[in-house]
Formats: structure tokens, sequence, C-alpha cells
């Protein structure tokens, strides 16, 4: 049940670096970090059933109208890898399943 994200700054169209993140399952916190040089976390364990994933926009943005981007998820695949990408600016986001 591994997990990564990627996020986008699509204002600067460069990756989000050094954005916190954390991963809940079934209430808890079973992850956080940043983002790395490339806007990426992987290595992350989601656990089956429904995940939340947690973005700290207003950590990140001087300006955002959403101060924090929470992206629920359900695991239905053990084996599957889950890969849950964020396109963000300071008033919009997007997410889609990666691969």
């Amino acid at each position: 049940m591994s997990f990564s994200t990627h996020v986008l700054d699509a204002v600067t169209g460069r990756p989000a670096t050094g954005l916190r993140v954390r991963l809940e399952h079934d209430g808890r916190v079973v992850a956080e970090g940043r983002t790395d040089g490339d806007g990426r976390i992987k290595g992350w364990t989601a656990g089956p059933g429904v995940n939340r994933v947690v973005f700290d926009t207003g950590g990140y943005l001087d300006d955002t109208f959403y101060p924090e981007v929470v992206i629920a998820f359900t695991v239905r695949d053990p084996s599957a890898h889950h890969h849950v990408p964020l396109l963000l600016s300071p008033y919009a986001y997007a997410t889609y399943r990666g691969s």
C-alpha cells in the first residue's frame, strides 16, 4: 500500500518545495514530512480503507483562499501503489489518481 504525492505550484510552474504534508488513517497521523526539491514525497504507507492526505497550503503560499487541502482516498487493493498529485495555486487546486 505504498503512497506518494507530487505537488506543483501552478503560479511559478515549479515543484512546491518544502510544503508540509501529513497522511492520516483511522483518525491517526501515520506519516508527516515536507516535499523534496522536486515537490515529491514517496515511500509512505497508506492503510486499507479511507486515508486522508493533508497539505499545509497556508504555510506554503503567502496569500491563499485554501489554508489546507485535504484529499480523502480509498485503498481497496493493498498491492497497488497510490499516487495523489496536487496542482496548487492561491485560489484553486486540482488532483487526480496518478500512477
